[in-house]
């Protein structure tokens, strides 16, 4: 699954890019003939409903002409939300001191579901903190992570 988004990424991010937006993210989830395709896209003023119009355009005519996904699939371009995902150790070092929802690959210190404090990054390792208890895990073995959102 990995190479595809990878190889999804790579595609897309220059369309992305020349439409003016940053790709933050790209998740498939296979769900049978319900597949989803969704591509977060973000910009320093924000998203709106005709931003992700426009990158579902572009996004769609490279799809339409690299085909890189051989089953029937949802096209969704959302902007990334207050709880935003995280995707690589760049997304981790920007929001060091928020608290994240992580799902690992594999349980780490007896953890596999956790909320916890992005403490630090450091060469793809990120270090939660849970009240005084702090471990780093590789960014390669977090399945998936988004922020928590504060609502103050």
């Amino acid at each position: 699954m990995a190479t595809l988004v990878e190889r999804l990424t790579n595609m897309l991010e220059p369309a992305v890019a020349a439409a003016g937006y940053e790709l933050v993210g790209i998740e498939f989830v296979r769900a049978g003939k319900h597949s989803t395709l969704r591509v977060y896209i973000d910009h320093e003023n924000g998203i709106s409903v005709d931003d992700c119009a426009d990158v579902s355009y572009q996004v769609s005519a490279v799809l339409d002409v690299e085909d890189p996904i051989n089953t029937e699939y949802n096209l969704e371009v959302s902007s990334p939300g207050l709880d935003r995902p995280l995707f690589n150790s760049g997304h981790y070092e920007r929001f060091i001191g928020e608290e994240a929802s992580v799902q690992l690959t594999a349980a780490i210190m007896n953890r596999r579901n956790f909320k916890a404090q992005i403490s630090a990054v450091e060469d793809d390792k990120v270090t939660f903190t849970i009240g005084e208890e702090s471990f780093t895990v590789p960014v390669n073995a977090i399945k998936k992570a988004n922020l928590v959102p504060k609502f103050d």
